[in-house]
């Protein structure tokens, strides 16, 4: 068969193809050694961590990083607990005095019996000191005592993008001294591992993390830590492809608060929110009640009784601004103030009634351990009391201080209280119950039976009737509508 023949310009065209490949190559080598150079900048800060911990039976399917036990069943899988040796990985971030702080994860050290740190150099420190947990991060600190000891640099979280490259550093499955690269899959990812009173703004990266790295340092080309190797999503325990950081942005701090403290405070504020611009029909309906028009802001539902906003925040209140700057979101709320110290008053612009009100809260201390907040406290037994007004299915009567005092409601002047709801009515069905006392409709305060029943005759149910009502767990706010 003949040949068929190339063109000179086509010819010229591969040519010159074969040469700019040739020279990207030189590209390509200059990224590896950017990889080396950071390799050479953090190893000397990252170390080896070991316990001796008492563990609990673990099990499931997705993995996200047990407390990578080699212990009694060899891997961290399902097991019956007993006294395992942990592995795990940590960052040297401050030099102080004749030793320094590490950063790992809490549950690298939690419960462990003894800490032994191995530097990069080989020593090995069997005496390890665990200064403080932070399970709401899964952050803790460790402090050991050496000399001759390097400390990594911080770098920024908040600056990352997708694509942005990445070195995370650790011991996976016990290799001391590994690194890998990738890139930045995703930005604040919740993931669902630390439970609801976590605080999840994951870095996901395609850098392969494994047991045995968590703790250990997510770099960035620069060789400055911008996150701490936390969790992988994984059926079969090892790295597919999802790997989960902590971002500096949140360690950071925590990081400066542990080692000082030994704890972390944050601050609460002790009540139930949704986002105004939730898809879910109810809160839509709920939010355009109040006739607010924004497309980003935070709308109060309830306030708990004990809550340090109790008094302040009313429930149906929209937070729009703090201190200045704009609420977007409950996660930009919680986290702003998370953030800030037990104490401090916050001075907050809430949309109420139609208009813009300033507030100011004293921040208090969050709990180890929040209920949910239920809202009414179900439905009572308590004695009959006159016959008062019927509307909708309720039954109302003068609240006043002794009523206050029988059904354990305080700091309320005058209102309804709920002597009776119909089981299946709208006002059942939206949860009013026995107890409650009804303080507003639409907006108009109430302080009598009379007055509410009136307000509730004359309102149009099928558009939705907006109800404020405090209970002996708080105050919240309801929306009834007739179908």
């Amino acid at each position: 068969m003949a040949q068929t023949a190339i063109s000179e310009v086509s010819f010229a065209r591969v040519q010159k193809e074969v040469v700019d490949a040739k020279q990207n190559l030189a590209s390509v080598q200059d990224l590896s050694t950017v990889f080396k150079t950071v390799s050479r900048a953090v190893e000397p800060s990252v170390v080896s961590i070991e316990t001796r911990s008492v563990v609990p039976a673990v099990g499931g399917i997705e993995r996200f990083l047990p407390p990578d036990m080699a212990g009694p069943d060899q891997g961290g899988g399902g097991g019956g607990g007993g006294m395992a040796m942990g592995t795990g990985s940590g960052v040297i971030l401050e030099v102080s005095g004749d030793g320094a702080f590490i950063l790992t994860n809490n549950h690298v050290v939690a419960n462990a019996n003894s800490v032994k740190v191995t530097l990069s150099d080989g020593r090995i420190i069997p005496d390890a000191k665990v200064v403080g947990t932070d399970p709401r991060t899964d952050l803790a600190v460790v402090r050991i005592r050496a000399d001759k000891l390097i400390a990594a640099n911080w770098g920024e979280s908040t600056g990352l993008e997708k694509g942005d490259w990445v070195l995370a550093f650790g011991s996976p499955f016990g290799y001391v001294g590994s690194m890998t690269a990738g890139i930045v899959s995703a930005l604040n990812r919740q993931v669902g591992i630390l439970g609801n009173m976590g605080v999840e703004d994951f870095i996901q990266v395609d850098a392969a993390i494994n047991p045995g790295n968590s703790g250990g340092p997510l770099v960035n080309t620069r060789g400055e830590v911008i996150g701490i190797n936390t969790a992988i999503a994984s059926r079969t325990g090892s790295f597919n492809g999802l790997g989960f950081a902590v971002p500096s942005k949140i360690a950071r701090p925590v990081f400066e608060t542990l080692k000082t403290d030994g704890k972390v405070q944050r601050g609460y504020l002790g009540v139930q929110i949704a986002d105004v611009s939730d898809q879910d029909e109810r809160t839509r309906n709920v939010v355009a009640a109040t006739g607010f028009k924004g497309q980003s802001g935070v709308f109060v539902g309830e306030v708990g009784r004990d809550a340090p906003a109790f008094g302040v925040l009313q429930p149906g209140d929209i937070i729009t601004v703090i201190e200045g700057k704009e609420v977007r979101s409950m996660k930009d709320l919680r986290e702003r103030v998370a953030a800030t110290k037990p104490g401090t008053a916050l001075k907050m612009r809430v949309f109420r009634e139609g208009k813009d009100a300033d507030v100011e809260v004293k921040v208090g201390e969050q709990p180890d351990a929040m209920a949910a907040f239920r809202g009414s406290p179900g439905q009572r037994n308590e004695p009959r009391q006159s016959a008062g007004e019927f509307v909708q299915g309720l039954t109302l009567r003068n609240f006043n201080e002794n009523v206050g005092r029988r059904i354990g409601v305080e700091g309320v002047e005058n209102g309804a209280v709920i002597e009776e709801v119909v089981p299946g009515s709208a006002p059942f069905n939206a949860g009013l119950r026995q107890g409650d006392v009804i303080t507003r409709v639409n907006g108009k305060p109430v302080a009598t039976a009379a007055e509410a029943a009136e307000v509730l005759r004359a309102a149009d149910a099928t558009k939705g009737v907006r109800l404020n009502v405090t209970n002996s767990q708080g105050s919240r706010f309801v929306m009834i509508t007739q179908r």
